[in-house]
């Protein structure tokens, strides 16, 4: 374990990869369509390309998490997260200078198997953290991606407007900023008598994502993430283009949406978090989340007016406590060897869910989307993604449920 002073100095660097992380991938998001759009000769076609950037990026992301992940199990989080922050602003910088689409798909292949930082970081948290703080720092980390979903999009935004390719730029530059950062400031957090050997098994996606039903209770908890996260995936994918269809929302409306839930981030899982743990275990917050998140997804389909997305964002506050609870309740549960294979699952379930989204949610949004604005059939998408997040709720809230029944029935004998 790292001395004490050392957790000072690599909390918060974990802290910057996760924001570097989300701005980075904020920053590109609204140039990304833009500059593939430039090899392409129809709108058409711009949106195939667009789709498979974004898969292959996904499924890359899929297989080399659980690979990253026990090699840092194995050699330790710090060359692993410098080797994806280095990879990364590589990948940036390429794209940017790509004068092909294959160039740029090759490349997100490449930004998808590097990408891994997430994951270590989680790790990371987990080894520095004692398990009765693990979600308040998961929770930081959370506040993280609000602050770069608030930050990327804005930057981008005015960026591209210049040069398509100035928002790459920007982010390889912060991105190899945080690698040389890290470099000098960076402590190991795994001890070489909790590291594991290393074997091409352990790093395949369906095997690692198999050999966590080893683990008590930890494949329900999985299930649940997962199918939470595959619902985030299609909100994510339909939120835009549902907005205009229901709305008449310019790409202004939509940038100011996602600040507020950006702000909302921030303002819950960077501190609303901590104070509702102090009266409330992470499993009651967790099990309220889940229920508030369902809601939130009917309700956003349903409303009938655009000022009425943002009154469901604001009192969804419970479900921004989702997802760093379940890492919390995950974490404690694995093993200390095994936390970098444990969270190369976890991003292996995100990738998943980043390719299932758009194949779930784009394709029943297209056959609503003649209805006139302010019809609820428009909400079709975000019923689908109620539905799931349904599914979700029901295991969660039965499995933690039965969980603390047990513990009760135990201290009891």
């Amino acid at each position: 374990m790292v001395s004490f002073r050392s957790r000072q100095a690599a909390m918060p660097f974990i802290m910057i990869t996760v924001l570097l992380d989300m701005m980075s991938i904020g920053i590109i998001a609204p140039v990304l369509p833009k500059l593939i759009g430039t090899f392409m000769a129809s709108g058409a076609d711009t949106s195939v390309g667009y789709g498979l950037a974004q898969a292959a990026f996904a499924i890359a992301q899929f297989f080399s998490a659980p690979l990253l992940g026990a090699l840092s199990d194995r050699h330790g989080r710090r060359p692993v997260l410098l080797l994806g922050l280095f990879g990364m602003a590589v990948n940036f910088f390429v794209t940017a200078l790509a004068t092909e689409f294959w160039m740029l798909l090759a490349v997100r292949v490449m930004g998808g198997a590097v990408c891994a930082n997430i994951a270590v970081a989680n790790a990371y948290v987990a080894d520095i953290t004692q398990p009765q703080h693990r979600a308040r720092n998961y929770g930081m980390l959370g506040a993280m991606f609000g602050v770069g979903f608030i930050l990327g999009p804005v930057m981008g935004g005015i960026l591209g407007d210049h040069n398509v390719h100035w928002p790459f730029f920007l982010a390889g530059t912060l991105t190899l900023l945080n690698c040389v950062y890290g470099y000098f400031v960076l402590p190991e957090s795994l001890p070489s008598d909790k590291r594991r050997d290393f074997t091409l098994a352990r790093a395949n996606p369906f095997a690692a994502l198999a050999r966590l039903r080893e683990l008590k209770g930890v494949e329900v908890l999985l299930w649940v993430m997962g199918l939470s996260i595959l619902a985030q995936f299609c909100l994510h994918t339909s939120w835009f283009l549902y907005t205009e269809f229901k709305f008449g929302w310019t790409p202004k409306d939509n940038g100011l949406s996602l600040f507020a839930v950006g702000m909302m981030a921030v303002l819950v899982q960077g501190g609303l978090l901590r104070q509702f743990q102090k009266f409330m275990p992470t499993e009651r917050l967790v099990r309220i989340g889940l229920v508030s998140s369902t809601l939130a997804f009917a309700a956003w389909g349903a409303v009938s007016e655009g000022w009425m997305m943002y009154v469901v964002i604001v009192a969804n506050v419970f479900g921004y406590m989702v997802q760093p609870g379940l890492q919390s309740l995950v974490a404690n549960a694995v093993d200390p060897t095994r936390q970098g294979e444990s969270m190369g699952a976890v991003s292996s379930i995100n990738s998943v869910a980043a390719v299932l989204g758009p194949l779930l949610g784009s394709p029943l949004l297209a056959t609503v989307s003649h209805h006139p604005h302010g019809d609820w059939r428009i909400g079709a998408p975000f019923y689908l993604c109620a539905a799931i997040q349904a599914v979700a709720a029901w295991l969660g809230l039965r499995h933690l449920q039965r969980s603390g029944s047990l513990r009760t029935e135990t201290a009891a004998t």
